[in-house]
């Protein structure tokens, strides 16, 4: 393995704070004071210490050199620094890690002799089960804020014209082209190798290059910004489950049109965000402070309850990014696509970006029986079927017998997995978490659709199949209120479908800013919905969040909330049924399926 490298591209060095918070046994941050010649037992445990750093932080770990326990920095000779960097290395080396330098500072210490030094270093080391660490990143923002000539910069690595031209690999059809609007949702990658540089479609053709080359990998998702595609930006965040959102306002117009909306979603389904703020060539300096107030007015409101923290300099990229994930630190970077000022600033953000997962959930989630959320399904010649989705549960690999549905009937037929990819590579196992395609051995286009489920057989998967089910809701906004027979849109994973209020719990109405505990009912067909899930309902300007609490299975009873059973939830069970004996007339067009690209194809 190399030696450590410092990776601020041969700038002078970075400084951190003078002390640090006390260090705390969970996380994937290490202090140490100093590791010069330490025993052959002494090694073991660092390595062993080492491992469980990296485990807690998905792949990466963050050890502050020179520092004590309880945050005091201390700093080192060169002498010293030199062997606990030898040390580090070795202790690397053991697991297959690789380790970069983020930050170095000066301590200054009355009556010292010599120069001291306290270094912050980043250890990587790619999970045994998967060949990067992979994070889903949702872009957010108002029309014309520029996130498509973001992600364009970004993944291009050259810089706009200031006329759009970085934002056009990213189109998807012609009148995205001609209007500069995203209408459909598109992904790009964004790859980090061992040493933080940025691997992108500048130096690598393909996207089989830049996984190869990539540690590190985020999915970019660049969701829609104009109102009358506020269906497909929701289902972005439900259906894809994104690790963080960015949210993209421009500096010349600020929180207007859909902004307040996208930051409202994202924090109603707990999705960690931090602010990009574009177009300030274009505007004068005290426009961009405007703009930047009026946000940081709106995270400190009682409704969002954030601390926005201005990134300045690199040194607060790597503070933000060290607490994105504990603390309510809500970042806020200022940048321009066609300068290119500060977007060194979110490159290093992003390089640093811990993942937001837990270690024993997810390790128990891969264990649990099969869940994959089918989004969309593509034509390949030569191919029957191919879906494209994100597995919750579980894992998936070639010749696994599973349970497609429920179909409109609430029937699920059985499939053979043929192949899986994952980003756009053949691969033979992928496990929760991850987002991929799916093969099957038959042709089953006749009933596929969106909100779909692929389910192990071994699995109770008929126990969450229901046309009703119980939710915990809070109404953000009703011009007069909702009662029983109120019919919206309900968003819960990647299911979309209209919704009835059947019953509101010990009230006759709900009005703005109040719970309730509803009864919803599917109008077109049953679903598969898990108790515990969040969901959003909005039917014009009404809006609104919530959780799943109970599902009533097809063969439900409603006696607890003294409702009568007229037949309309008993649809014969969750059952399975073989394709030779599906009637025709169940059988379903896919034409109605909407247009959503992915990049796993």
């Amino acid at each position: 393995m190399d030696e450590i490298n410092v990776c601020d591209g041969g700038n002078a060095a970075i400084g951190f704070p003078a002390a640090l918070p006390p260090e705390v046994e969970e996380g994937n941050i290490e202090y140490k004071l100093k590791l010069v010649n330490p025993s052959d037992s002494r090694v073991e445990h660092l390595v062993t210490q080492m491992k469980w750093r990296l485990e807690e932080g998905e792949g990466e770990a963050i050890y502050e050199i020179g520092v004590e326990d309880n945050g005091l920095l201390v700093g080192l000779t060169e002498e010293e620094l030199t062997a606990s960097l030898d040390t580090l290395n070795r202790m690397a080396s053991r697991l297959g890690a690789t380790t970069s330098i983020l930050r170095e500072r000066l301590v200054e210490t009355e009556g010292a002799e010599c120069q001291r030094k306290a270094l912050e270093i980043l250890i990587r080391k790619v999970p045994e089960n998967q060949e990067f660490i992979d994070l889903k990143l949702a872009v957010l923002g108002n029309v014309d804020a520029g996130k498509s000539t973001l992600l364009g910069v970004l993944t291009q690595g050259e810089l706009d014209n200031g006329r759009g031209r970085a934002r056009l690999n990213l189109f998807r059809h012609l009148h995205e082209i001609q209007t500069g609007r995203t209408s459909c949702i598109s992904h790009e990658i964004l790859g980090f190798n061992s040493q933080g540089q940025v691997v992108n479609y500048s130096e690598s053709k393909t996207v089989e290059e830049i996984c190869e080359h990539s540690t590190k990998l985020i999915t970019l998702i660049d969701l829609a910004g104009h109102h009358k595609y506020l269906k497909t930006t929701i289902f972005g965040l439900t259906g894809y489950c994104p690790d963080f959102a960015m949210l993209v306002v421009s500096a010349n117009t600020g929180m207007a049109g859909t902004t307040r909306e996208h930051l409202g979603f994202a924090l109603a389904l707990g999705v960690p965000v931090f602010v990009v703020i574009t177009k300030v060539d274009m505007c004068r300096r005290f426009m961009i402070e405007r703009t930047v107030s009026q946000l940081e007015k709106i995270l400190k409101s009682p409704g969002c309850n954030r601390v926005p923290l201005r990134i300045k300099s690199e040194d607060d990229a790597m503070t933000a990014a060290a607490n994105f994930n504990s603390e309510r630190i809500t970042p806020i970077f200022t940048i321009s696509s066609v300068t290119g000022k500060n977007m060194d600033l979110l490159t290093r953000f992003l390089n640093v970006l811990p993942s937001m997962k837990n270690v024993t959930e997810r390790e128990k989630l891969s264990q649990d029986h099969t869940e994959f959320q089918i989004d969309t399904q593509f034509t390949v010649p030569g191919i029957d079927s191919v879906l494209g989705g994100h597995i919750s549960r579980g894992s998936i690999k070639e010749g696994d017998k599973l349970h497609l549905g429920p179909m409109e009937n609430g029937l699920f037929r059985e499939v053979t997995v043929k192949t899986v990819h994952r980003n756009r590579v053949p691969c033979r196992l992928i496990q929760a978490g991850q987002a991929a395609t799916v093969a099957l051995t038959e042709n089953h286009r006749d009933i596929l659709r969106r909100g779909m489920v692929l389910v192990s057989p071994e699995s109770t998967f008929s126990t969450y199949v229901c046309r009703m089910f119980e939710a915990d809701i809070y109404l953000l906004y009703h011009t007069h209120q909702i009662s029983k027979g109120f019919e919206t849109t309900v968003h819960v994973g990647n299911v979309c479908q209209i919704c009835k209020v059947e019953f509101i719990k010990d009230k006759e109405s709900v009005k703005t800013n109040e719970k309730a505990h509803v009864l919803f009912r599917f109008l077109k067909q049953p679903e598969f919905v898990r108790p515990g899930c969040r969901l959003l309902f909005r039917q014009g300007t009404t809006k609104g969040m919530g959780e799943v609490l109970k599902v009533h299975a097809l063969e439900g009873d409603f006696r607890d909330l003294g409702l009568k059973d007229t037949g309309q939830n008993n649809v014969s069970g969750a059952s399975v049924q073989d394709s030779e004996t599906m009637d025709s007339a169940q059988m379903r067009s896919v034409e109605d399926i909407g247009p959503v690209d992915s990049p796993y194809r």
